[in-house]
């Protein structure tokens, strides 16, 4: 398995690309870099293709509505030849709060629109002719009728350094999850649950692999969460470290979209919470935030960290394994991230 890390885009960048230059000498593989409606992510990877040598950089991710799908396609490219080859395409749908409320797109259609995109990007990078596309929600060049209809189909001018930049889907449920399967190269599930993720994506999974390309490598899946391995991390001081997850996971799971319409809700649901699920969004929504938090499962929240002594960290790496994940995701909580990444290393290495 791989390990990857996730850059926070409330964080001091330049110190944690300072981080990520430490965290590549001890094993770090790969490292994401988020943009919601913050700086953008693309500039920090430049920065960090500069100042890193071996490390994957990838975008966790950025939306397929701000940009345009030939801009997305361009942009990749560039990034991947400043990384001479080292770039991942993490592109996911974001929401309608941040597309609508700051972007100012009508958040339309974003599984088909996330497919067009793909098919765009992969097209633009072969460079076997010039881009024409006429989808669902896209059309290049514009149709006659629109615009001044001076527009001509174009090929990408660079050559790039790859044909085949890797893609991934962040995608969340159902027919998203299942296209995800059919044409990604990787997957970013959120709150995974290695022993129970066949209840929430199983047969979207097994229905996009059924349609998938023989040809193309099987799908790559990165999950995880918090990282803390001390002998000391049991009973309640494990617990206090896994509560630094409650407020998150509530949010997510309460105060995201609206009653019905809450993706992470219908997670937390088909885990078997049915309850909580219900109590931490009406808690949530009632501004009763820490009450919502409270109601987390700790089962959950156990089974889908990574804190704890060093042989019980290495237990809950076998079940990532076997569920199918092969980049471990981590946020490493306390002083020493590097401490915390190397440890972590050995003992995916030990696990392999």
């Amino acid at each position: 398995m791989k390990l990857s890390m996730m850059i926070n885009y409330i964080s001091d960048f330049q110190s944690s690309a300072q981080q990520v230059v430490e965290l590549e000498k001890v094993g770090l593989d790969m490292v994401w870099v988020a943009e919601a409606y913050s700086y953008d992510s693309i500039s920090q990877i430049g920065y960090l293709a500069a100042v890193t040598n071996k490390i994957e950089i990838g975008t966790g991710i950025i939306n397929v509505y701000s940009r345009t799908p030939a801009l997305v396609a361009m942009t990749a490219a560039g990034c991947d030849y400043v990384s001479n080859g080292r770039f991942v395409l993490g592109l996911g749908a974001s929401g309608a709060q941040v597309i609508e409320g700051f972007h100012g797109m009508a958040y339309d259609k974003p599984m088909q629109r996330t497919k067009e995109y793909i098919d765009i990007c992969r097209e633009v990078w072969k460079r076997e002719k010039p881009l024409s596309y006429q989808g669902k929600t896209v059309e290049v060049p514009l149709p006659q009728g629109q615009g001044t209809g001076l527009g001509k189909a174009l090929k990408l001018i660079n050559h790039p350094v790859r044909k085949d930049i890797p893609i991934w889907w962040a995608s969340l449920m159902g027919k998203s999850v299942e296209a995800t399967a059919e044409i990604a190269d990787g997957w970013m599930p959120i709150f995974f649950y290695p022993e129970k993720f066949q209840q929430v994506w199983g047969d979207a999974l097994k229905a996009g692999y059924a349609k998938r390309d023989a040809s193309r490598p099987p799908m790559d899946i990165s999950a995880g969460g918090m990282l803390a391995i001390d002998e000391s991390l049991t009973g309640e001081d494990q617990q206090k470290v896994l509560d630094f997850a409650r407020p998150s996971t509530a949010l997510y799971v309460g105060g995201m979209g609206a009653r019905g319409k809450n993706f992470y809700n219908d997670i937390c649901k088909s885990y078997g919470y049915e309850k909580e699920a219900v109590e931490i969004q009406d808690l949530y929504l009632d501004g009763k935030k820490q009450e919502a938090a409270a109601k987390v499962p700790s089962e959950w929240l156990l089974n889908s960290h990574l804190v704890g002594p060093k042989n019980f960290v290495k237990e809950r790496l076998a079940a990532f394994k076997e569920a199918g994940v092969t980049v471990i995701s981590v946020n490493p909580i306390g002083p020493d991230a590097v401490q915390q990444v190397e440890l972590l290393r050995s003992l995916i290495d030990d696990v392999r």
